[in-house]
């Protein structure tokens, strides 16, 4: 049987190329042409069309409609188009969960997520944690054990934490450690973080 060569192309969309599409945040040519199917010749060759559409969130309880573009990520509509920066752009490429919200429920990197593919869901981000004046457990614990140093990373992990305990209120430091392996803080200040992870599943099970 004939041995492909490395430098050969293969057909579809390998995870290289995923990867080096989305490393500045948004899905590069190598994906977009594949997802939208639409192209333009140029001397170079086909490039893809980045199409526009009109897509409906439902942002913290209230609903939106809005048009993107193709290659436009949750966390670019999130802070450039609805005014909701409490979601941080930190690496841009699915490390460091600065950018985590939930999506339908579930916690996702919003710099990895198409605005498109969360077209019709329920988006929560870091505003929508606090009723009112009232806030969250997992806020009031974060500020009790002094569960952040600079604060940039603190709006990821709050929405981590937040989605995390939902589904076990009454967790290990083991557990809490590895719930939490997708979240990153420069300072090092994961001592006082797990405690308040800890704070807030006591608070949760008390209310």
């Amino acid at each position: 049987m004939e041995k492909r060569s490395n430098d050969q192309p293969r057909a579809g969309v390998t995870r290289r190329d995923f990867i080096k599409g989305v490393g500045s945040g948004a899905i590069g040519t190598a994906v977009i042409g594949p997802l939208l199917g639409q192209t333009v010749p140029t001397r170079k060759g086909q490039v893809p069309v980045y199409a526009r559409k009109t897509i409906t969130l439902t942002v913290n309880g209230k609903k939106t409609t809005l048009e993107v573009a193709a290659n436009e990520t949750l966390l670019d509509v999130l802070r450039e188009k609805l005014d909701l920066t409490g979601t941080k752009r930190v690496c841009d490429r699915g490390e460091c969960g600065g950018c985590t919200v939930h999506l339908d429920g579930e916690p996702v990197y919003a710099c990895m997520v198409l605005a498109v593919r969360a077209d019709g869901r329920a988006v929560r981000t870091v505003e929508g944690l606090a009723r009112g004046d009232r806030l969250n457990p997992v806020q009031e614990a974060f500020i009790e054990k002094d569960g952040y140093q600079c604060g940039y990373c603190t709006p990821g992990f709050l929405m981590a934490v937040s989605a995390f305990l939902e589904k076990n209120p009454n967790p290990s430091r083991d557990e809490i450690r590895q719930a939490l392996a997708g979240n990153l803080c420069r300072c090092g200040n994961y001592a006082k973080i797990y405690a308040a992870v800890e704070a807030a599943a006591r608070k949760m099970r008390g209310a």
